[in-house]
Formats: structure tokens, C-alpha cells, sequence
């Protein structure tokens, strides 16, 4: 199973895997697809710096890729406290009155210092970018369209591809009209920022669209052999894959989230702006829930709404409560049943891709 794509990423199979661990990242690109290491969680440029250091010596001379968080029109904005100022008090009683209902305790000292999350910030993803270029990342995919025009002509004179996500036909051609290399054609079904178009529908409508000038990634709903396979036969050159890599044993996080992913259905996630402010699908749970109730305020727009809960992202994360962990993940999470590391399970894929392919070639 190679495509294009494969010679293009100089990987050895056309799969590329976000996530925001660094070790599923080296395990990923290890295995033979392309690691792309969410850079959203690092608040101070040195922590990222350590985290891509470390990349660079643990995937073993293979490539990997970094995402950031970057409105391509936004503009840089202040400091963080002045943007506090603009959060209504309202939101901010709301949020403090569902996390005492929900029995969610509070933070230390230590923690509290922490909770903050800024890479949602244009002016810290700008950093995020500096910091990538003084390492060996192949790839700078952006989760919120291209980045702007700046940003691309520095990371081709580095000699890295630029992709974009986009979730309708005429975002993609926007953004290879603007210079982006590839083209993450993500569907309604994917967790995280995602459109309202589903992947069977939105895949061959940007393949059609820009396929014959840069390659086109198929994301949301794929989590298997076949899933890929109907991707490549939608058109696409690769996929793109975030929500399963959360099931592996590399991924570590909290029992409290585990068991919360382990146990959730594909119909256990909700497309919502509360998390960030822009659509974006999250596991069902009460937390989200409790902003669907009567009293509950509208989300606020990017980056205020991810300055107003992340330190109760924190709270919640830290509570030991599987049913109130604010989690964004895409409907596969269905498939997720059990923990397994990331090698036998991007070989498990290729397997199942591969024996796909040779069955439905004999259908011709």
C-alpha cells in the first residue's frame, strides 16, 4: 500500500497520525507513517523546544510533522490578561456554579499555574512555527485552514510542506491557490475542529477539486484497514488519523480518561463550540451537557472561549470522573476497546488496508 504520497513524506506507508504525545508521535513514525505532534498544549516555547529535541532523536532519522493552531487572517493578539478583561463575568460565574454541581474539586497552587492553555493564541502559534524550524519536522500542518502567506514562504524555504485542513471543496482550492502542499480533506465525523460535511461526501468533492495539484489526505471517521481503503478509493492519497492513536498504550493519560474512552459507542460524541469556540467534536458527556441547559450562556469566539475553561479543563481532567473528562475525539471512538501499542496497531491497519484492496481487486 504506497501512493505518492509515501515518496513525497518519505514514509512507508500513506498514513499520517496526530497526536498531541510525543511518543505516540516517534512510535508512529518509527512504524513507517508520518507523526505530526499537536503543538496546541505548549504554553512556553522551551517546553516545545525539549519535546521536538526529543523527537528528533527518538524517531530514529524517520520524519515527522508538527500542527499548530493559526487563523490564517487573525491577528496578533496582546497579552493573555488583557484578553481576560473581554470575558463576560457571567460566563465566568456559569462555569464556576457547573463545576461545583458536577463535584469537581479544585486545583492546587501547582496546578493552577498551569492550567492556562495560550496556543490558541496567533502570536504564540507564530512562536510554535519558530521553534519547528529549528528542528527536523518534514511537515507544518495548520488545524484552521492555511496559515497566512508569511508563514508558508518560511517553512518552504526550510524546505517543509505546508498542509491545511479543510472541510469543503472551495476552502481547498483557497488554500492551494495560497501555496499549502497538501490538503487534509477532514469530515463532519472526525474529533477536534471539524466542518458538517461527512467524509464519504466531502473526500471526492476535493479530490475533484485540487486533486491533480497536490495530494489529498482523507480525515474523520478512520479507523481501520477498510476505512482506509474506501478513503484511497474515494481518491485520496492518504489519511490522516488523530482519535485512534488515544487507544494506544503509548498515549498516556489518566485512568479517568481511559475508562471514558474505553467504554464510549460511536454515538457518544458532540460537535460543539465550547470547547474553543469553533465547532469541534468532544465525547458526550455532563460537562457538555450542562451547556445545552436553559442558564447556560452561547460559547464565546476564539481564543476567549478556550481562556474561559482551560483551567476547568484542568479541574475535570484532574477530577478521576470519566464522565465529565472534556476530551475531543471523533466518532471512531466506537472501535476503541481495548489498549494496544501504536506499532501493532498501524500494522494491524496496513494489513487489513492491504487485504482490502487485493479483495475488491478481484471484483474487476
Amino acid at each position: 500500500m504506497r501512493t505518492e504520497l509515501c515518496e513525497r513524506l518519505g514514509i512507508e506507508y500513506p498514513i499520517v497520525g496526530f497526536s498531541p504525545s510525543e511518543q505516540v508521535v516517534a512510535a508512529i513514525s518509527r512504524a513507517g507513517g508520518l507523526g505530526v505532534l499537536g503543538c496546541v498544549r505548549y504554553n512556553d516555547p522551551d517546553e516545545l523546544d525539549a519535546a521536538l529535541t526529543w523527537l528528533d532523536e527518538q524517531t530514529d532519522g524517520r520524519p515527522y510533522g508538527v500542527d499548530v493552531v493559526m487563523p490564517s487572517h487573525e491577528p496578533t493578539e496582546g497579552v493573555a490578561t488583557d484578553l481576560d478583561k473581554l470575558i463576560p463575568a457571567g460566563h465566568r460565574d456559569f462555569v464556576e456554579r457547573t463545576l461545583l454541581r458536577l463535584g469537581v474539586p479544585p486545583l492546587g497552587v501547582d496546578e493552577s499555574r498551569r492550567a492556562g492553555v495560550l496556543g490558541w493564541l496567533h502570536s504564540v502559534a507564530r512562536a510554535h512555527v519558530e521553534v519547528a524550524l529549528t528542528h527536523r519536522p518534514r511537515l507544518i500542518a495548520n488545524a484552521l485552514g492555511p496559515p497566512p502567506a508569511d508563514v508558508i514562504a518560511q517553512a518552504h524555504e526550510h524546505g517543509l510542506l505546508v498542509a491545511a485542513l479543510a472541510g469543503r471543496a472551495d476552502h481547498a482550492r483557497s488554500h492551494v491557490a495560497g501555496g499549502v502542499d497538501l490538503v487534509v480533506a477532514q469530515g463532519y465525523e472526525a474529533g477536534g475542529h471539524t466542518g458538517e460535511i461527512a467524509s464519504m461526501v466531502l473526500v471526492p468533492e476535493v479530490v475533484d477539486a485540487v486533486g491533480e495539484q497536490v495530494p489529498v489526505l482523507a480525515a474523520g471517521g478512520i479507523g481501520s484497514g477498510r476505512q482506509i481503503a474506501a478513503a484511497l478509493a474515494l481518491g485520496a492519497r492518504g489519511v490522516w488519523m488523530g482519535s485512534v492513536w488515544l487507544g494506544t498504550a503509548e498515549y498516556q493519560t489518566s485512568a479517568a480518561l481511559r475508562e471514558a474512552l474505553l467504554r464510549a459507542r460511536s454515538s457518544d460524541t458532540v460537535r460543539s463550540r465550547i470547547y474553543s469556540g469553533k465547532p469541534a467534536r468532544l465525547l458526550r458527556n455532563r460537562w457538555t451537557e450542562a451547556w445545552n441547559e436553559a442558564d447556560a450562556p452561547g460559547p464565546l469566539p476564539m481564543p476567549l472561549q478556550n481562556l474561559l475553561v482551560a483551567e476547568a479543563h484542568t479541574r475535570l481532567m484532574e477530577s478521576g470522573d470519566p464522565t465529565v473528562v472534556p476530551m475531543p475525539v471523533g466518532q471512531i471512538v466506537g472501535r476503541m476497546n481495548e489498549i494496544r501499542p501504536v506499532a501493532d496497531v498501524l500494522s494491524d491497519l496496513v494489513t487489513e488496508a492491504d487485504e482490502t484492496l487485493t479483495r475488491l481487486g478481484k471484483l474487476v
